[in-house]
C-alpha cells in the first residue's frame, strides 16, 4: 500500500467543498425566494425525493424541515413508482433532487405529478436537464469540481445539495418565526427539548430554604448554610429578598484580614440585589441568565414572594 499524507488530502477536500458552498452564493436568484414562498403557502407538506446519494441527502433535508416547523417527509422514487406515490397529496409540493437532472426514477414521477397539478421544485446541477425543464421552480446546485480525485463519487455535489437544503430550512424558520419553544415541541425526547420544555418551578428547591436575616451572625450563617445543603444563604428582611450569601462569600470574608474575623453579620458580606427568576420561566432562561452572569444559583420568585432556589447543575442534569 502506497504511503499518503491523509491530513493534506483532508485539507484539500475541505478547501474544495468549502469553496463549493461559497460558490452557491453566485447561483442564488429569485427562484430560491419563490421556492421558500411556495413551501410557506401550501396547506400540505414538502415531499422530498431523490435517488442514490441525492436520496440520502434528501432524507436529511426532509428531516431538517420537519424538525424546524415545515411538515415534510422523504419519498423514495423507486418505491413511489410502485405505490408510494399515494403518499403525496394535492396540497403538497414535491422537492425533487438530482445532480444530473436525468435520474430515471425521478423523471418517471413527473407525468403523475404534472397530471395531479402538484407544484414541482427541482434542485439539480444542470439547468438544461430534462428535470430542470419540467420544474415550476428550479434551484441550481451546480458544482465546478468534485472533491473525489476521479471526479466520479458525489462529494462536493452532495455537500452543495445539503447546504442548499439547510438554507431553505433556515429561511423557512425565519419566515415562520420559529422559536426555541417550538423546536422543543418537535424534540421532546432529546436533552435540549427536555430543557426547553422544563420550567424553573419543576427543578427548584423549595423546602428547607436557607433563609437568614441581615443581622444574622457568622455561626448562624454557617449552620443555616450547612443544613440547607445548597452552599448559600438567602437574606430576607420583612419577607423581602435583600441579598444572598454563598460559601465563597463566607470564605472571602474570613480571608479579608490578616486575622480571620468571626464577628461579621450577614448584611456586611451579602451580595445585594441578587438575580431572580419567576417559577413559571423556562429552565433554559435560567441557564442562560446564570451563564451570562457567571453564577451557579438563582433565587426563584412567585407572585413577588420567594419560592425556591434553582441551581445550574440541576438544569445540566435535565
Amino acid at each position: 500500500m502506497s504511503q499518503i499524507d491523509a491530513i493534506k488530502i483532508a485539507k484539500e477536500v475541505f478547501e474544495i467543498e468549502s469553496k463549493t458552498i461559497l460558490d452557491l452564493c453566485d447561483t442564488l436568484n429569485e427562484e430560491f425566494s419563490k421556492a421558500v414562498e411556495l413551501i410557506l403557502s401550501i396547506k400540505g407538506r414538502c415531499v422530498v425525493s431523490g435517488m442514490g446519494k441525492s436520496g440520502h441527502v434528501g432524507a436529511k433535508i426532509a428531516a431538517t424541515l420537519a424538525s424546524t416547523g415545515t411538515p415534510s417527509f422523504f419519498m423514495h422514487p423507486g418505491e413511489a413508482l410502485h405505490g408510494d406515490l399515494g403518499m403525496i397529496a394535492s396540497e403538497d409540493v414535491l422537492l425533487a433532487i438530482s445532480n444530473s437532472g436525468e435520474t430515471e426514477e425521478v423523471l418517471k414521477l413527473i407525468p403523475v405529478i404534472k397530471k395531479r397539478k402538484i407544484p414541482l421544485i427541482v434542485m439539480a446541477g444542470d439547468q438544461n436537464s430534462t428535470l430542470a425543464k419540467q420544474a415550476d421552480i428550479f434551484i441550481n446546485i451546480a458544482v465546478k469540481k468534485e472533491a473525489c480525485p476521479l471526479q466520479l463519487a458525489p462529494t462536493s455535489s452532495t455537500t452543495a445539495t445539503l447546504a442548499m437544503g439547510d438554507a431553505i430550512a433556515v429561511a423557512l424558520m425565519k419566515a415562520r418565526n420559529f422559536k426555541p419553544d417550538d423546536f422543543a415541541l418537535f424534540h421532546p425526547g432529546g436533552s435540549l427539548g427536555k430543557k426547553l420544555l422544563t420550567k424553573v418551578g419543576d427543578l427548584m428547591v423549595s423546602s428547607n430554604l436557607p433563609i437568614v436575616s441581615p443581622n444574622s451572625e457568622f455561626n448562624e450563617l454557617v449552620d443555616v448554610m450547612t443544613s440547607g445543603k445548597l452552599g448559600l444563604c438567602i437574606v430576607v428582611e420583612n419577607e423581602k429578598l435583600v441579598g444572598i450569601i454563598t460559601d465563597g462569600d463566607l470564605r472571602r470574608a474570613l480571608r479579608a484580614n490578616d486575622k480571620p474575623r468571626f464577628d461579621f453579620k450577614a448584611k456586611e458580606i451579602m451580595s445585594e440585589s441578587p438575580k431572580t427568576i419567576e417559577a413559571s420561566a423556562m429552565a433554559s432562561e435560567a441557564e442562560e441568565l446564570m451563564l451570562k452572569h457567571k453564577i451557579k444559583e438563582i433565587v426563584v420568585t412567585q407572585n413577588e414572594k420567594i419560592a425556591g432556589i434553582i441551581q445550574l447543575y440541576a438544569i445540566g442534569n435535565v
